[in-house]
């Protein structure tokens, strides 16, 4: 009697791993990189100049999250009747937005755009020293 020897069955993954690396290369290449824009919302650092070119619209959200436009209390959508009152008598005005650093940043981004949403492109930050308002 003869006696055969049985070999062990083995998958050769050498193709495999070309074909993984053929589609790592692919999905990295075809990926496309988005920046996404975004406010900055970085407060600038303290300085002594508080100096403002022209005249500006002041927009104050304190800890409470009351929002006063010019010093008259007002709401996040009473912001843009406010601001296109303010450009009626003066176009070049400006807008600073001062939030107390309790305040939500969700108050201020809103603010920001109905401010820009109003017809204002200069939209500024300005940060109090001791966080008062």
């Amino acid at each position: 009697m003869k006696r055969k020897s049985i070999k062990a069955a083995e998958a050769d993954l050498t193709p495999m791993l070309d074909i993984v690396f053929i589609l790592l290369i692919f999905f990295i290449v075809t990926a496309t990189f988005i920046q996404e824009k975004a406010i900055d919302m970085t407060p600038p650092p303290p300085s002594n100049s508080t100096e403002i070119s022209g005249e500006a619209l002041i927009v104050r959200i304190d800890e409470n999250d009351l929002i006063r436009v010019g010093g008259r209390l007002t709401d996040v959508e009473g912001i843009r009747a406010r601001v296109e009152r303010a450009i009626a008598e003066n176009p070049d005005i400006s807008v600073i937005v001062q939030a107390h650093p309790q305040a939500r940043n969700q108050l201020v981004i809103h603010s920001v755009d109905q401010s820009r949403s109003a017809g204002v492109q200069n939209v500024g930050f300005a940060v109090d020293g001791d966080g008062l308002l």
